[in-house]
């Protein structure tokens, strides 16, 4: 059975339990406007220590800040884990980012993800939010995942969050 928490500082040391490798069959890249697609045919292997610490740092700045994060357990592997951003976005400030997602290889396609972006999502606009600021990997799984979740591909890019992962695509959801 899966449980669901908010996950504290303490909890940093959990990120490593995520398997985020993942089979990448489709990369996707904006361009004027136009979502393409591009056959891909690579095995995208899990956190090396590098990235690790970047998601750690990251993890650390949010909840630091007044970011929230929900996690997913099974008994005491985490599974799955969000991070909401604490700085407001956009040129209305009522945007909040969804920063970090995550749901390890074997867990994947059960609800997990879903309910953690609804868990965020209701933080979100108790925040005073109305939308979700997504920059997401550019693989067919997770742009897939964020449009089954009611988002949709920004019409204005965050220009910050565009020039540290510009092969990202940005999208929108409303909340």
């Amino acid at each position: 059975m899966i449980s669901f928490r908010k996950l504290t500082l303490a909890d940093v040391h959990k990120l490593t339990d995520i398997d985020r490798s993942e089979t990448i069959d489709i990369l996707y890249r904006m361009h004027n406007g136009v979502l393409n697609e591009t056959p891909a045919a690579h095995e995208c292997p899990t956190w090396d220590e590098e990235l690790t610490r970047e998601m750690q740092g990251r993890f650390i700045h949010e909840l630091q800040n007044d970011g929230v994060a929900v996690g997913a357990f099974d008994g005491e592997l985490l599974v799955g884990f969000g991070v909401l951003a604490h700085q407001f976005r956009g040129r209305e400030h009522d945007q909040l980012q969804i920063d970090l997602m995550f749901v390890s290889r074997r867990y994947r396609r059960q609800g997990i993800g879903t309910r953690i972006m609804n868990d965020l999502s209701v933080e979100a606009r108790a925040r005073g939010a109305k939308y979700l600021y997504i920059s997401s990997t550019e693989t067919r799984s997770a742009v897939s995942f964020y449009k089954s979740c009611g988002s949709q591909l920004a019409d204005e890019l965050d220009e910050e969050l565009f020039e540290k992962e510009p092969n990202d695509i940005h999208m929108i959801k409303k909340l």
